[in-house]
């Protein structure tokens, strides 16, 4: 399996490839840039490509994560378009990193009418995917629902993906923390957002798990994540996750707080013993 964290690119991205084989994780995460901004990168494409050939040597896989502004749902256009330059740029990044994709959350829609935020989504994921021709996708997040009620739900997933022009270009990407914040799951084994997905051809196009446990408990729609076996999700269901067949390709990555040494040593061992049973 593919198991890894969330890792920071100060050094550069080939810097990153790095530290994930010395650390021993064959999967990771970053930030392709600054993370509170939808400013664009001028980045160093040889940088990128060297972590790519690293990522290739050592069999590491990797995603990318949209910074924080990224809004589709925004009602407001000028958000709206700005989100759009940055993904075609945290895609263009993403690509020559080698990664999979880049993850992005529907966002959250302030307006009066529900429809509208939707339509501002696939209008937003069209724009994108029309300019794209690069090999990196889009993995659409599902949400907590702490800031919104949109994409929370397996058959949003579904029904957002069907209504894109260019569906192939994009994918998922499922956080067991928002999926147990939402209420969506409640941490056990078998669960019924697992056969729903399947039957509506969402788990075939799952890319990434963001692999976290949650400080709070099941539907509280509050996005907090905690460290392995620290919170209420529970051993057994987060075990299972990881024995699904369907899912034993797919990188999963911590975005949890680290151990109390500092590092991610035990969270990481937890996930290697789990994921061999």
């Amino acid at each position: 399996m593919y198991l890894g964290r969330h890792l920071s690119i100060k050094e550069g991205y080939a810097a990153a490839a790095k530290a994930a084989y010395m650390g021993g994780i064959s999967a990771f995460q970053y930030f392709p840039k600054n993370p509170r901004s939808l400013g664009l990168k001028s980045f160093d494409r040889r940088d990128a490509e060297r972590c790519a050939e690293l990522c290739k040597q050592y069999d590491i896989v990797t995603i990318a994560h949209s910074p924080y502004p990224t809004n589709l749902a925004s009602e407001r256009e000028d958000v709206r378009q700005r989100t759009v330059e940055s993904l075609l740029n945290d895609l263009d990044i993403a690509n020559s990193c080698g990664s999979i994709g880049v993850v992005v959350h529907f966002g959250v829609y302030k307006g009066k009418e529900p429809l509208l935020g939707y339509q501002s989504i696939i209008r937003s994921l069209d724009e994108v995917t029309s300019r794209w021709d690069g090999d990196a996708k889009l993995l659409i997040e599902i949400q907590s629902g702490e800031h919104t009620f949109m994409g929370t739900t397996i058959e949003e997933l579904a029904q957002i993906r069907g209504l894109c022009s260019q569906s192939e270009k994009l994918a998922f990407c499922l956080d067991t923390c928002h999926m147990f914040a939402s209420g969506l799951w409640h941490g056990e084994e078998g669960a019924v957002w697992l056969n729903k997905a399947a039957k509506l051809g969402v788990l075939d196009h799952v890319a990434a798990i963001h692999f976290n446990d949650s400080m709070f408990a099941a539907g509280a729609r509050r996005d907090r994540h905690a460290a392995l076996g620290s919170g209420h999700i529970g051993e057994a269901g987060l075990k299972w996750l990881m024995t699904v067949p369907a899912l034993n390709k797919v990188p999963f990555i911590l975005e949890t707080p680290s151990d109390e040494d500092g590092t991610y040593a035990r969270q990481l061992n937890l996930m290697r013993e789990w994921g061999t049973q």
